[in-house]
């Protein structure tokens, strides 16, 4: 058996074929451009029509990650970092691309998570929680050895966690956490640091450093305002990461996505934070660590929500 897996993130689409034993072949990845609504899922159609057409590519199944919530009674998303991606109907957009094979969506939350347990570094748990820190900020969450979706899909969204106060009118449209630490939320930080710093002529002054690249490149650079907008990111993920602990008692928490990369050096600063906000007896118990498949955990995901979609519709569960 093998599966064609979409990766549907906030800058690009990443596709591979994955083996019913998790091997990854053929992974290749396509950036969004100026790409909005019907032409992002004109692009999936794309990418799924092509890979059916070549005789060598054997598909039975086909996963999809998206990064927001997916409906799967209306079979549509909500993606509030895609333009255009309110109330998406992308399965039914996709459907007639995917020639009668079947075809399951999920939250790139439960598709890390799940990429994680399968191949990652959550394999062996049954509590674990991974954090993805990319354009924006989810959390794919396992209990019990069950992903944890909600009552419609939106458990895990923790960019619209409340991390701090007061209230800010920014925090309407993309959440307290996410305004601030994902990665686009690391560039709005460090524009709000140097309007504050009228003083400030480092390397971040040019306005095409601001993302979050440009803001770690200058923190290895010496730049203060870097390290200090990279030191309120610190704190913020700390905070989270004490939440989890708190609420959930996982065994791991994981972090991934596009940020982490360049923030995994910063995982024993995160911990020591946590560790001063957790509830303790959890914090002493947990482990916190770097994605073990990278950019991998969403496509091996979406690949095993297809594997196990494909066996219950061929009555082999």
């Amino acid at each position: 058996m093998s599966f064609l897996a979409l990766d549907l993130g906030g800058t690009k689409l990443a596709y591979a074929l994955v083996s019913d034993k998790g091997a990854v072949f053929d992974g290749q990845a396509i950036l969004l451009g100026n790409r909005k609504g019907p032409e992002i899922a004109g692009l999936i159609k794309t990418v799924i029509t092509d890979f059916l057409k070549n005789p060598k590519n054997k598909v039975d199944a086909i996963g999809i990650s998206v990064p927001g919530i997916y409906n799967e009674k209306t079979g549509r998303v909500w993606a509030p970092n895609l333009t255009g991606w309110d109330d998406f109907p992308l399965l039914k957009e996709v459907e007639a691309a995917a020639r009668r094979r079947p075809v399951v969506i999920q939250s790139d939350r439960a598709c890390y998570i799940n990429g994680e347990v399968w191949k990652g570094a959550a394999k062996g748990c049954r509590d674990a929680v991974f954090i993805a820190v990319g354009t924006g900020i989810g959390m794919g969450i396992l209990s019990g050895g069950k992903v944890i979706n909600g009552s419609s899909g939106v458990a895990g969204a923790a960019g619209w966690m409340a991390v701090d106060r007061p209230y800010q009118p920014v925090y309407k449209k993309y959440g307290c956490l996410e305004s601030r630490a994902s990665g686009d939320g690391i560039a709005r930080l460090a524009k709000q640091l140097i309007k504050a710093q009228p003083g400030y002529a480092g390397v971040l002054r040019n306005k095409k450093n601001f993302t979050a690249a440009g803001v770690f490149d200058a923190y290895h650079k010496k730049d203060e305002l870097a390290k200090e907008t990279l030191q309120e990111c610190i704190k913020l993920w700390g905070m989270m990461v004490a939440n989890m602990v708190s609420l959930l008692n996982p065994e791991r928490i994981i972090f991934g996505g596009g940020v982490f990369g360049p923030a995994k050096e910063f995982i024993p600063q995160i911990i020591k934070e946590a560790a001063r906000w957790a509830q303790p007896v959890s914090m002493k118990q947990v482990s916190v660590t770097a994605s073990e498949i990278g950019s991998q955990a969403g496509l091996l995901g979406a690949a095993f929500f297809a594997k196990e979609l494909f066996e219950k519709s061929s009555g082999k569960q």
